[in-house]
């Protein structure tokens, strides 16, 4: 059994003061890759700094949505010229979040565009993070898509079944995180069911959303099981199945990373 964790944070606060016990962790459990997500520049030196230790951990250069104020110079020119490195297999995260509104939405609309232009120029997948945005994201996905294709993945996914399909139509892929493991989140885990499988990823986002029975301790790239367990049961399939599976998917996805 080997899984691969799509998405998670190493570099951040939980996470980085333990950071040789927590890779431990996941390797002893079974994690065989693990991709970590920039989302500033100011990561990028050493998120791939780590990705260039470890032959399981790879790597993005990207701008979150809510540091898209500070980041006006962070335009595709920049984002392509570090994609060069060859730990580098993403773009992002990137994407729009009108829950929280830390940047200005225009300006956030205009750093997504970068990293879509970035994800083309490259054919590196676009990573893309929505929140209370489907309308903007799935627009502007759209409207790209008929300029030049892009491939990518909806991470932590938590959108509408609408959302899904259009994502799916676009030939997106959909990350589960441990959200669809909560009691509340019974939208989306009806969502997990029919997600086509070769369409279908499994995350983290440590350190945040620890999927039950872990729920409300610092995410890590291990709980990625406990997820895949859950989506697993949903489905109606065998863990190892899905193990398999999404993990096959991560390499279709995010060719540039060596299995």
């Amino acid at each position: 059994m080997s899984l691969v964790d799509s998405h998670c944070h190493l570099n951040y606060k939980g996470l980085i003061e333990q950071q040789d016990a927590v890779l431990a962790r996941a390797r002893a459990g079974g994690v065989s890759a693990m991709l970590n997500i920039s989302t500033r520049e100011s990561e990028w030196n050493d998120i791939l700094r780590l990705a260039e230790t470890h032959a399981d951990i790879w790597a993005s250069v990207g701008i979150h949505p809510h540091e898209a104020d500070g980041h006006k110079g962070v335009d595709s020119h920049k984002l392509i010229d570090r994609a060069t490195n060859e730990r580098v297999v993403g773009i992002g995260e990137t994407g729009l979040d009108y829950f929280y509104n830390h940047s200005d939405r225009a300006q956030q609309r205009a750093s997504f565009l970068e990293h879509i232009v970035a994800a083309r120029e490259t054919g590196l997948p676009l990573i893309v993070h929505t929140r209370d945005a489907e309308e903007d994201t799935a627009q502007m996905l759209s409207e790209e898509m008929k300029k030049g294709r892009f491939s990518g993945v909806i991470h932590c996914f938590t959108a509408s079944a609408a959302f899904a399909q259009i994502a799916l139509d676009l030939g997106f892929y959909i990350s589960l995180s441990g959200i669809v493991t909560f009691k509340n989140a019974k939208d989306l885990q009806e969502v997990a069911k029919w997600i086509p499988g070769d369409r279908l990823l499994l995350e983290t986002d440590a350190p945040f959303l620890a999927p039950i029975p872990h729920r409300g301790k610092t995410g890590e790239p291990v709980f990625v099981a406990d997820t895949g367990r859950y989506v697993a049961h949903l489905r109606g399939i065998e863990f190892d199945e899905l193990a398999h599976q999404t993990s096959a998917n991560f390499y279709r996805l995010f060719s540039k990373a060596i299995p």
